[in-house]
């Protein structure tokens, strides 16, 4: 029983050794690899209608092909989207379905494994490429845009279009569905020329996932206390219209965007600012998810009373000021006061001047023979009484023969 148990345990020992010194072969022999191998790849695509082939190469002699296990790592992301889509093929091509994308970015790696353990030998790598979609379709490819709902097909009931007249969007007046039933939206590209052959394109969809609402509305802004009060009432919509379904943001000049779940935001304002802004945007998170915020509605400006009142006297002084200014200079052209404030005053003529003279003369001979006359009749008052009597009874006389 010893010597079975000794040599068990030799056996067992020189398995070890066995087992280690192999493990450091192929440790070995891994680096080996390693440092040999130059692996590159080379991509390009192949256009077919609505989808795109993507294929690539690498630099592996037809022997390392056999050795190894050979794998590659595929990563791509469309235009305009934040998703990753990830593969591990043993194929050197992969069918890229463009839909309605414009394009995508790809990045490949190679792999080589042992086929014996799976380990991994080499890796190349990353290699990138970027497909760019035609901007613009032929003149003789149009767009067609329905959606169906509950069995029933609806057409597009306004198109818009671009400058070539292309069809790039629908505008739907009215749109039926059950709130709890998707919709699938139908867009044919068609040829023109050859309307027998199309391109379809289907999507799936629930409606308030990618509703954008209207901003608030009816908000109103008041100061009170030292305080902004902002209130704002919901827009229509075309889901639920719960309160807890609405999510709002509220914007105040140079204050952080605040999250609001009620109709009514106070905000303390300890030292009031003499004019600032208010905007609420909203979007729906609790009922549905969804991303898409509304626009920011109409600012609405507050200010102090103080400085409102102020502002308000002096616009009005103003205005009045103006109509009254306005109002003289209109009376000055209709009556043409400033013509007779200009208009110089003329030098007399020489005919004027001996005129004046010669009725100056005369009014000082009158003047003298007037003096004269009161001092004869201060002196002898009985005899002017008679001359006067005897002289009024000539010019009677002179008027009878007159006659």
């Amino acid at each position: 029983m010893a010597r079975v148990t000794v040599i068990r345990v030799l056996l067992i020992l020189s398995l070890f050794q066995h087992k280690a010194l192999f493990s450091t072969i192929l440790a070995s022999g891994k680096e080996h690899i390693k440092d040999a191998l130059r692996l590159h790849n080379a991509l390009w695509t192949t256009k077919d209608d609505s989808r795109v082939i993507l294929s690539w190469n690498n630099n592996l002699t037809k022997e390392e092909t056999k050795k190894y296990t050979v794998k590659y790592i595929l990563i791509y992301k469309f235009f305009n989207t934040t998703k990753e889509r990830k593969e591990r093929l043993q194929e050197k091509e992969k069918i890229i379905h463009l839909q309605l994308h414009s394009g995508f970015n790809a990045k490949v790696k190679t792999q080589l494994f042992a086929k014996e353990t799976e380990d991994i030998i080499k890796e190349s790598d990353w290699t990138e490429f970027t497909y760019k979609a035609p901007p613009e379709a032929p003149e003789d490819i149009q767009i067609f845009i329905s959606y169906r709902h509950v069995g029933k097909v609806f057409a597009c009931q306004q198109y818009i279009k671009n400058a070539r007249k292309k069809n790039i969007g629908c505008y739907m007046k009215e749109i039926h569905f059950q709130p709890s039933r998707k919709i699938n939206l139908n867009i044919t590209v068609r040829n023109l020329r050859n309307s027998s052959r199309g391109l379809f394109y289907y999507k799936a969809f629930t409606p308030q996932t990618i509703e954008k609402l209207n901003p608030p509305i009816n908000v109103s802004v008041s100061l009170e206390n030292r305080s902004i009060n902002i209130h704002w009432k919901p827009p229509p919509t075309i889901g639920s219209a719960r309160k807890k379904c609405f999510l709002y943001q509220v914007k105040i000049t140079d204050q952080k965007i605040e999250n609001v779940t009620a109709e009514n935001y106070k905000y303390p304002f300890h030292k009031p600012a003499k004019r600032c802004a208010a905007q609420v945007r909203v979007k729906k998170e609790t009922c549905i998810s969804n991303k898409i915020w509304s626009e920011w509605s109409e600012p609405v400006f507050i200010q102090d009373e103080k400085t409102v009142d102020i502002l308000l006297l002096s616009l009005t002084l103003f205005c009045a000021l103006v109509f009254l200014g306005g109002l003289l200079v209109y009376a000055c052209k209709r009556y043409r006061c400033l013509e007779v404030l200009t208009t110089p005053v003329p030098h007399p003529s020489n005919n004027i001047k001996m005129w004046l003279a010669d009725e100056t003369h005369h009014q000082k001979h009158m003047s003298m023979q007037m003096e004269m006359n009161s001092e004869v009749t201060l002196g002898t008052p009985e005899e002017n009484r008679d001359e006067n009597i005897r002289l009024q009874k000539c010019l009677k006389e002179l008027v009878l023969e007159d006659l």
